[in-house]
């Protein structure tokens, strides 16, 4: 296997680095969209500057290992939906938003916290989302991928349009979360029938003056990366898959690009679309 040297972009701002070790936090509100669960943590030891597109490894820190098979064992990366500060009277510390799917062992035990359970937390890892000049920014989600563009929106403002894909109209309410977003759902419940990538199309034929930031699984980034491969226009993917440590130690989430592989957890998981020849469906941990 040939490691290849870590990528110029994104660029360097995309990377907040992590304390060492994981910590110990607590959830304090929970919401539930559809079949989704957004969890609010407070992580009062960790940096209030995470970059949108970077992740957390988390663990709950109890019924952790002491499932069905010891599962779930090993801890889940989620990418942060947004971050907010909060004030706790004593000191201005920030909170952490997760968007979760309950559909695996680690994902059901996540998604069932509660206000005031404890999570162990790692990160943030990996480098995010870095913006590309005066480009209009076209942010596209595929369900549950919205999330670490969520804070992507709230960063870079008005000019940010968002296409959100999701599987029907209960999937679609994680969309409510964004600013003005154009839905679009397979079965034509709400929104525009269809898939994103259509709408993806259509905005390109009308602007290639464009940059677009994707996030969701392998199919929906494919069919991103080749259209602005067509089109002439720059790309950023984050890339999903399955992750033991999160830092670059395992090697389990190693993607190939056109000048050897590189680990999402360390290079990436967000990485420029002119380095993929394709985007390949990996396994992810829930």
């Amino acid at each position: 296997m040939t490691i290849a040297a870590r990528e110029p972009a994104p660029a360097e701002q995309g990377r907040t680095l992590a304390p060492l070790g994981r910590r110990l936090a607590r959830v304090v509100e929970t919401q539930t969209l559809g079949p989704y669960r957004l969890i609010a943590v407070a992580d009062r030891d960790g940096p209030g500057d995470p970059r949108p597109g970077q992740f957390y490894m988390l663990a709950a820190s109890d019924g952790w290992g002491g499932g069905a098979g010891e599962r779930p064992y090993l801890p889940r990366a989620f990418s942060f939906c947004r971050v907010r500060s909060a004030d706790d009277g004593a000191a201005v510390h920030p909170t952490l938003e997760f968007l979760l799917e309950a559909i695996g062992p680690g994902t059901e035990r996540l998604a069932g916290l509660s206000a005031g359970d404890g999570l162990w937390i790692a990160g943030p890892l990996g480098v995010g989302f870095s913006r590309d000049g005066d480009r209009r920014p076209l942010l596209v989600g595929g369900g549950i991928g919205a999330a670490p563009l969520l804070g992507w929106q709230d960063e870079l403002g008005a000019r940010a349009e968002a296409l959100l894909g999701f599987r029907s109209a209960a999937h679609a309410r994680a969309g409510e979360l964004f600013n003005a977003p154009v839905i679009c759902t397979d079965d034509g419940s709400v929104g525009r029938a269809g898939v994103v990538t259509e709408g993806l199309r259509a905005e390109l034929e009308r602007d290639r003056g464009a940059v677009v930031y994707a996030c969701g699984p392998a199919p929906m980034l494919e069919a991103v990366r080749a259209l602005c491969a067509a089109k002439d226009v720059p790309a950023q993917l984050a890339l999903e898959a399955g992750m033991a440590c999160g830092f670059g130690a395992c090697f389990g989430c190693v993607v190939s690009t056109r000048s050897g592989y590189l680990r999402l957890c360390v290079e990436g998981p967000v990485l420029d679309a002119a380095i993929l020849d394709r985007v390949d469906a990996f396994g992810a941990v829930h």
